[in-house]
């Protein structure tokens, strides 16, 4: 018997094998950078209900950032931005019928927790220096080196862990209700899909700001207030 994670690829691009999951990412990537751009082709002071919309989503990831980071937003926006918007859509795909969420397969999951590792690594050494950043892992004394390397790689783990667990269940549960009881039970679990899929969206999100918040938080508040004076 084959097991459920088994992904058989679609076709092969030289020696790369292209699976559904990949071809879907594609698709939900190409759909979400049209309709950005869409969205911010006609900016105006006096906004529509597209732009007003887009500026609300902004202002929460900024105040979400600046609660989370105690920083300014803007180094930040973009990426944590991008990650709730991504995750958010690929979980509500389940709705789509005969597509299988990206988020529900390991492979998914691992490569956004690996760009969270990046962005951490990336946002540490660039706020506090090469230096700066290794001596957070003898924080709060040299013995806790080894458990804050171990840490850093478990935390990632418990990211693709979390995410893949929540969202291959809910796709488990509603196929099987679907197989069993028809079209029309399934519709208030569906419900709860989509709620489930912003609530992981957002958790996913925020944790990714703590992680990239605590390797770089500490150094970048102390350059902000020293940029920033207070009269």
């Amino acid at each position: 018997m084959e097991s459920p994670l088994l992904i058989l690829p679609l076709f092969h691009v030289g020696p790369v094998p292209i699976t559904a999951p990949v071809v879907i990412t594609w698709f939900l990537m190409l759909g979400l950078a049209i309709a950005c751009k869409l969205a911010t082709q006609r900016l105006s002071l006096m906004p529509g209900k597209v732009q007003t919309v887009l500026e609300l989503f902004v202002t929460t990831v900024d105040g979400q950032v600046r609660e989370t980071m105690q920083l300014p937003p803007g180094p930040y926006r973009a990426l944590i931005g991008t990650i709730f918007l991504y995750v958010l859509v690929a979980n509500w795909s389940s709705l789509i019928p005969g597509i299988e969420p990206p988020t529900a397969h390991l492979e998914t999951d691992a490569a956004l927790a690996l760009i969270v590792f990046a962005a951490t690594i990336w946002f540490g050494i660039s706020t506090r220096g090469l230096k700066g950043y290794l001596s957070t892992f003898a924080e709060p004394s040299w013995v806790m080196i080894p458990l804050n390397l171990v840490e850093q790689i478990t935390r990632t783990f418990s990211l693709i862990v979390r995410l893949f667990g929540n969202v291959m269940s809910g796709v488990f549960v509603v196929g099987i209700i679907l197989s069993l009881a028809g079209l029309l039970v399934p519709i208030p679990l569906m419900a709860l899909d989509l709620l489930t899929g912003a609530v992981q969206a957002y958790i996913f999100a925020v944790l990714a700001t703590v992680f990239i918040g605590a390797a770089a938080g500490e150094a970048a508040d102390q350059s902000s207030q020293k940029e920033s004076p207070i009269p």
